[in-house]
């Protein structure tokens, strides 16, 4: 006689309810961009900027859900002319068609479809990979270290992985809901009226509610059916604390080497007394990214990159044969957008974010096209008249990076 696992209710829940909710006639008319994943950021934060797309490049989008990040990744590698494969598993057959039709609908050939669990990595025959993406998985998982192990089980040993979890401040309110409506809608009712008790219990709760107190909820609202019962219907669900994650990553034999966005996980994004500010942004990166969390008090997601690799795999720009690299965004209409002495301003889910950029700003955007490199930006400044010293340059250069790095827009890259 076969024992359910816990796993069982995690597949049948996305057999009847793919999610997120994908059309595939939509990639005739965009792509998908997340974060991990995309593929700027796997070779800033992994590989210091130095992949070669000439050479083959293995990835595993463990837990692919309907396919945002198989696609996204897919697509890029295939833009690069990279000789790479992206293989893809999931529990769910239903999810796994959605994707399955998605990369029909754009032609891509370089994805390899497994259904199945994670957790049977170790045993299975498809070698290792050079990245994976674990986005929304193992935060469903009965004992998530047992997964993450079993995705380091197959990563090749200067290999790197992208993975999100839900964050456990920013989720104020959802746990408390879920206990309610496992009392309200158990598991053995049927899925329908389990989604209808779950709406009428947020349309009655009290504005005292931690749930109704949470602005930066919305799954419920944006995802439809699959999105609320992603959130509080789930039968597999737990938050992380980002020294929770830093644990299960050493545990894992993996390092945590970035957060983003990196300007979430700095203290003095929040602080604005200089001297706590200051003592806490010389920690270490767990502790100050910890610290950080606390602070903010909203973050709901995590988002970060690890790797295997004993050296530092994330690209800086003290090199000036570093190439700026903007993710998304274009150069010239950044740059016609800055007005002297305007602050870059990020909304940081309810927390008001400045930053005064420094006055070289918009002559160094208007520069950067994913092929100079640093020192060849300050050369074309010169061809512009009134080139600066390179020290005050370089110094508003990595002032820049830092902020706009900080958001996610500026990576770097070398020629490879």
């Amino acid at each position: 006689m076969t024992v359910p696992s816990p796993m069982d209710d995690v597949r049948a829940q996305y057999e009847a309810l793919p999610y997120p909710a994908r059309d595939p006639r939509d990639e005739a008319i965009r792509l998908i961009i997340g974060t991990p994943s995309h593929i700027l950021e796997v070779n800033h934060y992994l590989f210091s900027g130095r992949l070669n797309f000439a050479r083959p490049f293995r990835a595993l989008v463990a837990g692919g859900g309907t396919g945002d990040a198989c696609i996204m990744l897919a697509q890029q590698i295939v833009d690069r002319r990279c000789p790479g494969e992206v293989v893809y598993i999931d529990l769910s057959t239903a999810s796994r068609q959605v994707c399955e039709a998605r990369a029909k609908a754009r032609g891509l050939r370089n994805i390899r479809f497994i259904t199945g669990s994670i957790l049977d990595l170790p045993s299975m025959p498809i070698g290792q990979f050079d990245y994976i993406d674990c986005t929304g998985v193992l935060h469903h998982m009965p004992e998530p270290v047992v997964g993450m192990r079993a995705l380091a089980s197959v990563l090749q040993p200067e290999g790197g992985l992208g993975v999100m979890l839900y964050g456990e401040y920013g989720r104020s309110g959802v746990y408390p809901l879920q206990e309610m409506l496992r009392t309200l809608a158990p598991p053995s009712m049927a899925l329908e009226d389990r989604l209808a008790m779950a709406k009428r219990l947020i349309r009655f709760l009290p504005t005292t509610n931690l749930f109704r107190r949470n602005p930066y909820l919305n799954d419920h609202v944006t995802g439809g059916d699959a999105g609320l019962y992603d959130l509080l219907l789930h039968s597999c669900d737990r938050a992380f604390t980002v020294p929770e994650i830093g644990e299960m990553a050493s545990e894992s034999g993996l390092r945590v080497v970035a957060f983003l966005e990196p300007v979430r996980y700095e203290p003095a994004t929040y602080m604005s007394d200089p001297i706590i500010a200051r003592q806490a942004s010389s920690l270490p990166l767990i502790e100050r990214a910890a610290f950080a969390e606390r602070l903010a008090g909203n973050l709901r997601t995590h988002v970060f990159y690890a790797t295997r690799a004993g050296f530092d795999t994330v690209a800086r720009p003290e090199d000036t044969s570093a190439i700026p690299v903007l993710r998304e965004v274009d150069a010239q209409k950044l740059a016609a957008g800055m007005q002297p002495g305007a602050p870059l301003i990020a909304n940081l889910d309810g927390f008001p974010w400045r930053a005064q950029l420094p006055p070289l700003a918009p002559r160094i955007i208007g520069q950067i096209d994913g092929r100079k490199t640093v020192a060849e930006i300050y050369t074309s400044l010169g061809a512009q008249g009134g080139l600066p010293q390179w020290e005050d340059f370089y110094t508003q250069f990595e002032d820049l990076y830092l902020k706009l790095n900080g958001v996610n827009h500026l990576l770097l890259r070398f020629r490879t």
